[in-house]
């Protein structure tokens, strides 16, 4: 397992924006894969985007797909999630982890062996 911590998260109006950020400070170069959760409350936990550690590759949830960037800082071994035009249905907790080894990367949280302690995003109307 890998230390994750995330940052950045707050309270907005409707149509702001937040950039929430993952660090691990004890960074393994054996992660090839970072994800974004959110779990609300009433809800299950979602997938929001992931990325692909070694090359880039992000993918994101149809729910944050042309609002959310997430992005890998390959230096500094933080992968931040830019969030644009927030709604209300975006508040809930938010959660990065971390996946080692092998295999595929995706929206499974049996995937990922490594989550931070998540940080909280609330929007108001």
């Amino acid at each position: 397992q890998v230390q994750l911590v995330e940052s950045g998260g707050g309270s907005v109006q409707v149509g702001g924006s937040l950039r929430l950020s993952c660090a691990a400070p004890e960074y393994t170069y054996s992660i090839f894969c970072i994800s974004w959760f959110r779990h609300a409350p009433g809800k299950e936990r979602e997938g929001v985007a992931y990325i692909y550690t070694g090359i880039g590759s992000a993918y994101y949830s149809n729910s944050v797909k042309g609002r959310f960037t997430i992005s890998h800082d390959n230096a500094k071994h933080t992968v931040d999630l830019e969030m644009n035009s927030l709604k209300p249905e975006d508040t809930a907790m938010y959660y990065c982890a971390a996946r080692s080894g092998g295999g595929a990367c995706g929206f499974s949280t049996a995937w990922y062996t490594s989550w931070g302690q998540g940080t909280q995003v609330t929007v108001s109307s």
